[in-house]
């Protein structure tokens, strides 16, 4: 390179840092100076380390950090200016430099769910400038954005004691996982779309089915419960005798029979549990929703259909490798977490063998079949709540609906009240009556398929050995709701 070259380039370079230092006066203080004069050394010359934050626990972090910050009287907090391109530079970036590119601006804050209802105000762009351990200390807080290409949040730490540092990142991660905003919650995973990492929770009002609302030969609810919540209740001395905690049940049994239903009871009467409803597409993320499960045990991990992704391994030309991430997932977790695996699926016998013949994945399976004529009647009893229909035609209905579902026996009511309310007439006997013809007239016969299941079992579809029982449920809307 001749000295022409390097006289033009070191003219070039003297001028864009001119500029850099122009645009810093206009634009107001440069955070470089802001930084340096906090820290007491150039901050330009600090580390700067990255902690990427999932965007299901940038709440958790927001919540560490006004903990571990609010101790210092002095703490204070500091937003960074210069438009649109202070999203797509690092920290070190925006202080690097002789003058650095960034200035000081407002801190930039987000709306975050915490709960159902519940929202908190997090600092979405911007840095908390505090001591720990009698350090001054800066982390800037960003969070995910897609808009600028960025698909998880992060955090930017700056201290010029590498001790302290580490030391304030564990504590953070301690902090984070024990006031996590996720903790006895009911949340559904949802994929946006950009990828594996990108993806969030959506917090789900819990359930209020109560025991009397779940109909169950005697015995068989107290039986799935126990396995459920009590083990839960005597998980420290299962562990001082060394039993495992960690189970798993499988519900089966035809569509529209109740599967759901229950799992809504279960995750009713145990308020305390934090609960994972994976279903769907969603079912993918079963190993992130066993990790954060063990975080934060006592769990239930919900697997709707689970079939979809643990048919036996023998029915296909290969492997499914969402199945191998499914017995991943619960042969990872230690056997004393107290983690409940419950799965349900409309189709037992298309299980993997390995999924239900070991203990700690499917210890108890319960099936659920169709309601029997005695079932039946006591669905609509259920379903009619304060509705005066008479007896004579709620047991006409049941003895009229063999091979029906839950399900069907739900729409049945609701028909009758909707026919009533098109006559201008309180619901009656008449309308039941008629209702229940409309839905066995021949016209509705696809109705009767999609709320009913009257297909005998089959050889090639043999009902799964477990506890016999029917039960009130849904299987229209939402499940959750």
């Amino acid at each position: 390179m001749d000295d022409d070259v390097r006289g033009f380039l070191r003219t070039f370079a003297e001028a864009v840092d001119l500029a850099h230092r122009s645009m810093g006066a206009d634009q107001g203080e440069p955070l470089a100076d802001r930084l340096t004069a906090y820290l007491g050394t150039p901050v330009a010359e600090v580390a700067v380390v990255t902690e990427e934050v999932m965007n299901h626990r940038y709440a958790d972090y927001d919540v560490a950090l006004a903990e571990v910050a609010g101790r210092d009287p002095e703490a204070s907090e500091v937003g960074v200016g210069g438009g649109d391109m202070r999203h797509h530079v690092s920290l070190g970036d925006l202080v690097g430099g002789a003058h650095g590119r960034g200035c000081v601006g407002q801190v930039d804050y987000v709306s975050v769910a915490v709960g159902p209802h519940e929202y908190r105000r997090a600092i979405a762009l911007g840095m908390r400038l505090f001591r720990y351990a009698d350090h001054p200390v800066v982390v800037m807080q960003r969070k995910s954005n897609r808009q600028y290409g960025r698909d998880t949040g992060t955090l930017e730490v700056i201290c010029a004691d590498e001790d302290t540092r580490a030391a304030l990142l564990d504590e953070l991660r301690e902090v984070a996982l024990e006031h996590s905003v996720l903790r006895g919650q009911v949340i559904a995973f949802e994929s946006s779309g950009y990828g594996h990492e990108s993806q969030g929770v959506t917090f789900v009002p819990r359930p209020g089915v109560t025991e009397d609302q779940v109909i169950l030969p005697p015995g068989s609810l107290a039986r799935v419960a126990e396995h459920v919540s009590g083990i839960a209740e005597h998980a420290e001395t299962l562990r001082r005798h060394g039993q495992h905690l960690k189970r798993g049940l499988l519900l089966y049994g035809p569509p529209g029979t109740g599967k759901t239903h229950t799992v809504r009871h279960l995750i009713s009467r145990n308020p305390t549990h934090t609960v994972v409803l994976l279903s769907g597409e969603s079912l993918r993320y079963i190993s992130l929703a066993a990790s954060l499960a063990r975080a934060l045990q006592p769990a239930v991990v919900v697997l709707e259909d689970c079939d979809l992704v643990a048919e036996d391994r023998g029915m296909g030309p290969g492997g499914r490798p969402l199945l191998f991430e499914v017995l991943d997932a619960m042969d990872g977790l230690d056997s004393d977490a107290d983690v409940t695996f419950l799965l349900t699926t409309n189709r037992a016998q298309a299980l993997e063998r390995a999924l239900v013949q070991r203990p700690g994945r499917v210890d108890l399976a319960v099936e659920i079949p169709l309601p029997d004529e005695p079932g039946r009647r006591r669905l609509l009893e259920l379903y009619q709540a304060g509705l005066a229909f008479g007896d004579e035609a709620l047991t006409d209905a049941a003895g009229r609906t063999e091979g029906m579902t839950a399900s069907f026996m739900k729409e049945l009511v609701r028909r009758a009240v909707l026919a009533a309310a098109v006559s201008g007439e309180e619901p009656g006997d008449e309308h039941l009556r008629s209702a229940l013809d409309g839905l066995l007239a021949s016209q509705e016969e696809l109705t009767r398929v999609l709320l009913g299941n009257a297909r005998p079992e089959t050889e090639d579809a043999p009902a799964s050995p477990g506890v016999t029982g029917w039960e009130e449920g849904g299987g229209c809307g939402d499940p959750y709701a």
